[in-house]
């Protein structure tokens, strides 16, 4: 059973799939809440890009009219400090019989990988049930945020559990893991399922060297099934500086 602890706007929450304990920090607006409750956007890496997600939210949604950030609920999923590094590669990267590093990562190999299935588990079975205890939710507005290895899992998790979230936002995604598996594992799996009517968007910076390629491709792919995958260029920036500079954008395109 997950260990609840809620303090303010924060949650820690074990849980029994990863065997692992996450902290969750909530933003909700001050304004009433919709008759259908608040849409929800979910932000991998929390403790690095929730409080710019919740700004732009907190910052914009006032004239949503003008800024189309509509009023929504952040919610921060964060990894404890400790050994950090590992627990995203073991929590956002999918299960494979082999895996192969690049050269870059020599000296840098992770020690773990290959949970994503659990922590869709937790996402769903612990996370959703404790979050739709304390806040309105529109269960049919919810997005999943994630950069870097987050946006790899974001795009794994829109194929693997297509009705998790109805948005789903990959920020520089690490397409390249394990020889570029994803884009095989989509083909495989949209030729044996359909693809429901969720949204997915690409966003990358222009000085990625080959992720750019890699998302081009990749939205290539998605097209060639017909399934809806916007792609966001984002000039002059890098692997580091790209998150700050698309936010905003992420959250307008997931407010529509």
């Amino acid at each position: 059973m997950s260990e609840i602890n809620i303090i303010e706007n924060k949650i820690s929450i074990h849980s029994s799939f990863v065997n692992d304990t996450y902290h969750i920090q909530i933003y909700t607006p001050d304004c009433p809440v919709p008759e259908n409750g608040f849409p929800a956007i979910f932000v991998l890496d929390g403790s690095s890009h929730f409080q710019l997600a919740a700004d732009v939210v907190r910052l914009q949604h006032i004239r949503h009219t003008k800024t189309g950030v509509h009023p929504s609920i952040v919610i921060g999923i964060a990894h404890q400090d400790e050994d950090r590094r590992n627990k995203r590669f073991r929590d956002f990267t999918a299960l494979s019989d082999q895996v192969v590093f690049p050269d870059r990562m020599k000296g840098k190999i992770p020690d773990l990988f290959g949970g994503a299935e659990q922590f869709l588990n937790f996402i769903e079975l612990e996370l959703f049930p404790e979050i739709n205890k304390h806040l309105f939710i529109n269960q049919e507005k919810r997005t999943l945020f994630g950069h870097s290895l987050g946006g790899y899992f974001s795009l794994f998790a829109s194929i693997y559990s297509q009705n998790l979230f109805d948005t789903y936002l990959a920020c520089s995604p690490s397409i390249w893991w394990n020889d570029y598996e994803l884009n095989s594992y989509i083909e495989r799996a949209l030729q044996i399922k359909n693809d429901h009517a969720q949204r997915r968007h690409l966003f990358v910076g222009e000085n990625e060297g080959f992720m750019v390629d890699d998302a081009k491709q990749l939205q290539q792919l998605l097209k060639h099934y017909n399934l809806n995958c916007g792609l966001y260029i984002a000039p002059d920036e890098n692997h580091a500086s790209v998150v700050p500079t698309i936010m905003s954008r992420a959250i307008r395109y997931a407010s529509k």
